[in-house]
């Protein structure tokens, strides 16, 4: 099995180290490129064997499995670019949650897929969002599927739930470090404790109740009455949590919903060739 990845920024290059740190792909399976050609003869230089181009048509020639790792913008060009040396036989995966699956089919021949990574994959953990286009057979799930396994739990979702599945999965991590942060600067700031310790404890806290939401069977209500003993500490600290969090959550959603369909509508725009820009 032959993959390709166009675009090796951030996400990209975290998916084929993860990729090679689990053992699933040796660096001679994959071909990357990327627009300045810069971040892929990186990559190469640091795993022998793994092919660096400056042209996005041979990374689809040399590759089974294609994944786009680019910026919504830069979609409608690069399929245009590829569509013509791509086949019926291989697989394009889309890592991009404003394209939509209706987008990548009526431009390319081959197979589509939609699958949402998570930062937690360069640890080889956390859920990868699935969603197939109407030409994936059961097979190409599998494939994908076992690909998938060796860095994270893929997870399979309607794709107009991606944005809310996605808040939780890939933006969940940069929400959870902030409310971390801003809790170690106050403990910090009000009890003297050091913030690196209380950002170590917080990480470790994380962590242990990962593994107790999942390995430990436990639901949130479920370890929230387990912790919070009637007229202990931990309910006078829900107690202002419930008070002030209520409404949060539901801003966020609506706040990151509304992007969402406000990139929807430029990219319909764009693919439809009536608009050049996404702000």
């Amino acid at each position: 099995m032959k993959i390709g990845f166009i675009g090796t920024g951030s996400m990209g290059s975290l998916l084929i180290e993860s990729f090679l740190r689990s053992g699933a792909l040796q660096p001679r399976q994959i071909t990357a490129s990327s627009r300045s050609g810069v971040r892929s003869e990186r990559l190469a230089a640091r795993y022998p064997g793994l092919k660096a181009t400056d042209s996005n048509v041979q990374t689809v020639l040399n590759s089974d499995i294609i994944f786009l790792c680019i910026k919504p913008l830069e979609f409608h060009g690069v399929l245009t670019e590829i569509q013509s040396a791509l086949n019926s036989k291989q697989i394009v995966v889309s890592i991009t949650s404003p394209v939509l699956i209706a987008h990548l089919e009526k431009i390319l021949p081959s197979k589509v897929a939609k699958i949402i990574p998570s930062i937690t994959h360069s640890v080889l953990s956390g859920a990868s969002l699935c969603m197939y286009g109407q030409r994936i057979q059961p097979e190409d799930r599998l494939l994908l599927e076992q690909l998938i396994s060796s860095v994270g739990i893929p997870v399979l979702i309607e794709e107009e739930h991606v944005r809310a599945a996605s808040d939780i999965s890939s933006c969940g991590p940069a929400f959870l470090a902030y409310i971390l942060q801003l809790w170690a600067d106050s403990a910090a700031d009000l009890t003297g404790i050091s913030r690196p310790a209380a950002i170590q404890l917080g990480a470790q806290m994380l962590l242990g109740t990962g593994r107790l939401l999942t390995e430990g069977g436990f639901s949130p209500e479920q370890l929230r009455q387990r912790v919070a003993v009637p007229g202990g500490v931990t309910a006078e600290g829900l107690s202002v949590l419930k008070q002030h969090l209520s409404s949060v959550f539901p801003e966020l959603i609506q706040a990151t919903g509304s992007k969402h369909k406000h990139d929807l509508a430029k990219l319909d725009a764009l693919f439809s060739g009536t608009e050049e820009t996404l702000d």
